[in-house]
């Protein structure tokens, strides 16, 4: 997908998406941050949306968050206000595939339901690479092409639809693991039928 048909695609999406493909990948993102919350220091979320994620990080993390979208981040920005999120550090419109950060800055970025929408995936996976400490951690959830079966076809088949649907039902996993710096801790399929896939990758050590 091209940046353009990003941008289009969410801001149709925004008004929604909580109710729709917030609620399809709740599951997903409910796995990410149970981890997460196992963890200490800072986070980035690439990719934040509409911050369906941030009411559910544990308060002693430290959470960015980006996304390209201004509507789905005033749609975020709205949550860390009504609620009272103080453990959310900032919101910013950003490209993934430029990320405004230092090296080796966040103890763990996440990415969920994100790399297949995104432009480039192999450019925004270099840099939340970039941007993790070594010995740090990567959480990925999102979907990922089948090989074989009725889903399979599927994906095939509304895979030409991408720009509007707004995602690629028949992204490949091999796209997200190219990452020469990122190694594999875990890999899982999730619910319904497995259709999300859980993905944990380490940041080698210089």
């Amino acid at each position: 997908m091209d940046i353009q048909s990003v941008q289009t695609s969410y801001a149709r999406w925004a008004p929604v998406y909580d109710r729709t493909f917030g609620a399809a990948t709740n599951v997903g993102r409910k796995r990410a941050v149970e981890y997460i919350n196992t963890r200490s220091g800072s986070v980035l979320e690439v990719g934040i949306g509409t911050g369906l994620s941030l009411p559910h990080y544990k308060p002693d993390l430290t959470v960015s968050g980006i996304d390209f979208s201004a509507e789905m981040l005033a749609k975020a920005q709205a949550k860390v206000s009504d609620m009272g999120l103080a453990h959310v550090r900032e919101l910013r419109q950003m490209d993934a595939r430029t990320l405004d950060y230092p090296d080796n800055h966040f103890d763990t970025v996440a990415a969920m339901h994100i790399v297949s929408v995104v432009p480039e995936p192999e450019r925004v996976m270099a840099e939340i690479a970039r941007v993790c400490k070594p010995g740090g951690k990567v959480v990925i959830t999102n979907h990922f092409a089948r090989d074989t079966g009725v889903l399979s076809f599927l994906e095939r088949l509304t895979a030409p639809f991408a720009n509007l649907i707004g995602w690629h039902s028949d992204f490949d996993i091999k796209r997200v693991l190219g990452e020469e710096t990122l190694q594999i801790e875990a890999q899982k399929t999730l619910p319904p039928m497995g259709m999300m896939t859980f993905l944990l990758l380490e940041k080698r050590s210089a």
